[in-house]
């Protein structure tokens, strides 16, 4: 009974994600005549409509909102199962699942794509953007994070690099506005910031210390959108120096301080640690990161 109930309930969620019975029955790899008594069955047992049935699909009722709800969690758990399964193989091939901020893909998607010329066999899928993915849960193999080490108690982390930082500005920018001296004339040149006025950075948290938000006057989201803010001439705003001291069309405000540096961090499940994968590609990074310029 438990396994026709999970077959139930796995057929709603997928009419109710696609809307029809046709395309649940392609998902599933089943007739659409077994879409349709799966869904009758489910509702016997449960007294409830789960969808309202038109002309163009099936749209879930109330009752059916929230079964989709406990489906899909259901449905997560089991990809991220999956996932950590997965990881746990003794070969360098499948899928390598790494996350890290978009700041450094400049220097780790190269670095991925020489590790998986050397394992063939293997898939990369390199996902980044803010989210902090849960590694407990198998949404990543190895994470790259960025500013304090972190502190979860199943985590295994490792010192990658320190990525420095430097005050930068298009040759644009200081032809036009000229450059600050020092520290106070800041407050009189637009800055590239983050929009987050809380956002964790080291050198965000000494920009709040130390210039007006009044001077911020670019800001977005995404660090990787604010380095093409600066090179395009909005301001002043903060690089990665690997990044900055190697574009002739940007101009050094001032050099690095320890105070902007940002701590880079390997972090693996423990679960994960030692599999071949894994380990395989925390040495890559390890010997890659070697060549990455620090200051």
């Amino acid at each position: 009974m438990a396994s026709e109930a999970w077959d139930e309930i796995r057929t709603a969620f997928h009419v109710a994600r696609l809307g029809t019975v046709s395309g649940a029955a392609e998902a599933l790899g089943v007739h659409h005549a077994t879409v349709i008594r799966h869904i009758d069955a489910l509702e016997a047992r449960l007294g409830a409509k789960l969808f309202q049935r038109h002309a163009r699909g099936y749209t879930p009722t109330e009752a059916g909102h929230d079964l989709l709800e406990v489906a899909r969690a259901a449905d997560e758990a089991f990809a991220q199962l999956a996932g950590r399964v997965r990881g746990r193989g003794e070969s360098v091939a499948g899928e390598l699942l790494v996350t890290s901020i978009g700041e450094i893909a400049a220097k780790l998607a190269p670095a991925l794509v020489r590790f998986q010329e050397a394992h063939r066999g293997l898939v990369v899928r390199y996902l980044t953007g803010p989210r902090v993915f849960k590694l407990e849960y198998g949404e990543a193999h190895v994470a790259v994070r960025a500013g304090t080490e972190p502190a979860e108690a199943d985590y295994v982390v490792q010192p990658l690099c320190i990525q420095r930082h430097a005050l930068y500005a298009s040759r644009s920018y200081a032809a036009a506005r000229g450059l600050p001296e020092n520290v106070p004339a800041l407050a009189r040149h637009h800055l590239v910031a983050h929009d987050d006025l809380a956002a964790r950075p080291p050198f965000y948290r000494w920009l709040r210390e130390h210039v007006p938000e009044a001077a911020w006057t670019f800001r977005g989201t995404e660090l990787g959108a604010l380095m093409h803010a600066v090179r395009a001439g909005a301001g002043v705003g903060f690089l990665p120096v690997w990044d900055g001291r190697g574009d002739p069309d940007l101009v050094e405000v001032m050099p690095p301080r320890p105070e902007w540096d940002a701590p880079l961090w390997l972090v693996t499940h423990v679960d994960l640690h030692r599999s071949a994968k894994v380990q395989a590609c925390l040495k890559h990074l390890k010997r890659e990161a070697q060549a990455w310029p620090a200051a």
